[in-house]
């Protein structure tokens, strides 16, 4: 009996190139991850390397393979203007380069779209969603925003005019006017209906109820409107309980709002409960990440325009500059208690052995508690009502801390200079670490009581402050028994 042979797969020259092209560019990618580079480095080195050869056809060809949110990455770190707009106009197709431009960054946005006309914008806006396009006009200039708004549908562009009212940090600027929305007294079997023919809708999370007014009075999940029978009314299986957010909402809250009850979206309502958009998860993990580099930001004294490097020079040492100065004001203030020690300094010179231990440690242990207490007054983890809570737990870390660093140097101190200097030391350390820790808790609180941002506590005003208070505390206990120390 002949063996059968199997046919021999063959294909064309061209799928056989395609294929080697896919083969070598894995080989690539894992060769270069085994030496520590990111999937995004290699891509954006690729893609500088080919816009340096002038290769555009294999660039556009490898544009094409990617994910509009890839794409926006890469054009985000390329460096000039020129070569972002060379690279965002090889994405073909006008509803991916919209794609692309929703997920760039403002300044990004200013490149590309400087020498387009108008019209050419609006066809590349008409596929997204109100809230995409309100995000990338709000980045250019206001007269040109309205002309480009003009040029578009009018429904659209009244959609991304009531968006635009809104200011950028709040519910209303940055929900979408795509929602899924029924009156009451239609029954499930309209809602399915309608349902099915909602193309317009970004996502149906749930299906939201409202009165004659179209006033928020109820909502469902899709699974309670396939689980009944056609003939029953939404306000009979609704829950009348809704979390919704109002249009001036700060973002922050609105995500924090999200992330606590584990919604998937949330509606945005006027002062009179009228539902005007909605929320979606995604927009609520931006503002999560923006408010947290915000906040990061504020506390090492820069701004978001400044921690890209994209600001001028000039720009970034004058945002920086009032930081500076709080720390040149507390090393003057430093420098100036140890001239009223000067005399404690002359008698026992081994004192300044210890002065850079001492303010290193309560600036830095004042910072861990400032950063802890910012984080969860930022997340809704502490609320206002938990302040004596938060604050004795945070000294009573301070202490033990403070115990296990002073137990160290004291022995440090005996050992080295052979007398009472050690217990000095250690004594000044632990009563350092209560008042920083104290200090860093009370700090974030008071400023959000009185209605300033809590992250401005931090960075260089904390550890400024600890500094100073830590060389007081030292110095002070150096002079009481400075007969010990001789």
């Amino acid at each position: 009996m002949q063996p059968i042979e199997r046919p021999v797969e063959t294909k064309p020259p061209e799928a056989r190139a395609r294929v080697a092209d896919k083969d070598l560019l894995r080989e690539t990618l894992r060769d270069q991850t085994e030496r520590g580079q990111t999937k995004s480095d290699i891509v954006l080195q690729s893609v500088q390397r080919l816009l340096r050869r002038g290769a555009i056809t294999n660039l556009s060809k490898m544009l094409g393979r990617m994910h509009p949110a890839d794409i926006a990455k890469v054009v985000t770190h390329l460096s000039s203007p020129k070569e972002k707009r060379e690279v965002f106009e090889l994405v073909r197709g006008e509803a991916k380069r919209g794609q692309v431009l929703s997920e760039l960054d403002g300044d990004s946005i200013q490149q590309v779209l400087a020498d387009l006309l108008h019209s050419d914008i609006a066809w590349l806006l008409k596929d997204l969603g109100p809230d995409d396009v309100a995000y990338i006009l709000g980045f250019l200039p206001e007269e040109r925003g309205k002309e480009i708004l003009a040029l578009m549908k009018t429904e659209d562009s009244t959609e991304v005019a009531d968006i635009l009212k809104y200011p950028k940090d709040t519910a209303g600027g940055i929900m979408t006017t795509e929602f899924f929305s029924l009156p009451e007294d239609a029954t499930a079997q309209e809602a399915i209906r309608r349902l099915q023919q909602a193309t317009d809708a970004e996502m149906v999370f749930y299906i939201y109820v409202t009165d004659k007014e179209d006033r928020l009075v109820g909502v469902l999940s899709l699974r309670q409107l396939l689980t009944v029978p056609p003939a029953t009314t939404l306000k009979n299986i609704m829950t009348r309980d809704v979390i919704s957010v109002t249009v001036d909402m700060d973002q922050e809250e609105v995500a924090r709002q999200v992330a606590s009850y584990n919604l998937l979206a949330i509606p945005v309502v006027e002062k009179d409960g009228r539902l005007v958009g909605i929320i979606t998860v995604d927009d609520v993990v931006d503002v999560i990440r923006e408010e947290a580099t915000e906040d990061m930001l504020k506390m090492a004294g820069a701004i978001e325009e400044d921690s890209v490097s994209k600001s001028s020079s000039v720009g970034a040492a004058k945002v920086r500059l009032p930081w500076l100065f709080t720390n040149l004001v507390g090393s003057l203030l430093s420098g100036a208690i140890l001239w009223y020690f000067r005399f404690t300094i002359q008698e026992v010179v081994a004192i300044v052995s210890f002065i850079p231990v001492i303010a290193a440690m309560g600036g830095n242990v004042g910072l861990q508690s400032s950063t802890l207490i910012i984080r969860g007054l930022a997340t809704g983890t502490v609320e206002s009502t938990d302040v004596w809570t938060v604050f004795f737990r945070e000294v009573k870390i301070g202490l033990l801390m403070g115990v296990a660093c002073g137990v160290i140097l004291t022995a440090v101190g005996w050992v080295w200079h052979q007398g009472f200097l050690g217990m000095v030391v250690g004594a000044s350390l632990i009563i350092a670490f209560l008042v920083s820790t104290s200090m860093a808790t009370i700090m974030p609180i008071v400023l959000k009581r009185m209605g300033v941002d809590p992250a401005v506590a931090a960075g260089p005003f904390v550890t400024t402050a600890n500094d100073i208070t830590g060389i007081t505390i030292y110095l002070t206990l150096a002079t009481l028994f400075l007969e010990h120390l001789r």
